[in-house]
């Protein structure tokens, strides 16, 4: 079986049975293809060194790292859609955020797609979002959460957190441009991902955080 690379490096295979693999993503790469349809894809990544076709589930920004699944049958594709939509999977996040926070809480506030491509507040037009966040650590200028989006919106951490005044460290599109520069990659990093198997019996998916991330 070919290995599954990305520059190089071989992106890991956390857990697969016949119906679907679990990877980790590395940051940098994107889920699926972009506009240019020359840049490489992890989905295209994943077909080439399988040979085979695999199923879009769900996605994690370029710039995000940790667990993402592919379906490999369409019936299996439909199975974990309904549960993504049915809010039945659980998706834990590792955030470095800036500024000090000193507990969890909860972020209600409704989003919604700009011109820009940002998403925001808007309390009229947005679509209900729920995030949920506990406090890890603490440094002077940072904070270390663990996050858990409890609906799926697009950008919806980014945005939240942006939102609160605590953006994620080294995120571009939500924090000053030329600070965030000075960071080499979006502190955000999908640590799990809790979802049923057919069988009834609850599955925990996991991938610790890259070393330089810690």
């Amino acid at each position: 079986m070919n290995p599954i690379l990305f520059g190089g490096q071989p992106i890991p295979a956390i857990f697969e049975t016949d119906d679907f693999i679990a990877l980790d993503k590395p940051v940098g790469l994107a889920s699926i293809p972009e506009r240019n349809p020359q840049n490489v894809s992890l989905l295209s990544v994943l077909t080439a060194a399988r040979q085979q076709k695999f199923y879009v589930v769900h996605r994690l920004d370029k710039q995000v790292s940790g667990v993402i699944l592919f379906a490999k049958t369409p019936g299996f594709h439909r199975y974990l859609n309904l549960q993504f939509e049915h809010r039945q999977v659980q998706k834990t996040y590792l955030a470095v955020v800036h500024g000090q926070l000193s507990r969890g809480g909860r972020i209600e506030t409704p989003l919604r797609r700009f011109g820009s491509g940002r998403m925001a507040a808007d309390p009229d037009a947005g679509k209900a979002c729920l995030t949920e966040y506990d406090v890890l650590d603490r440094r002077p200028e940072t904070t270390l959460l663990r996050v858990r989006p409890l609906t799926g919106r697009k950008h919806q951490l980014r945005a939240h957190l942006f939102g609160i005044g605590h953006p994620i460290v080294g995120d571009p599109l939500y924090g000053d441009k030329l600070f965030q520069r000075c960071f080499p990659r979006l502190m955000l990093h999908a640590l799990s991902i809790r979802l049923a198997l057919p069988s009834g019996n609850d599955i925990q998916i996991e991938t610790p955080a890259p070393e330089f991330f810690t």
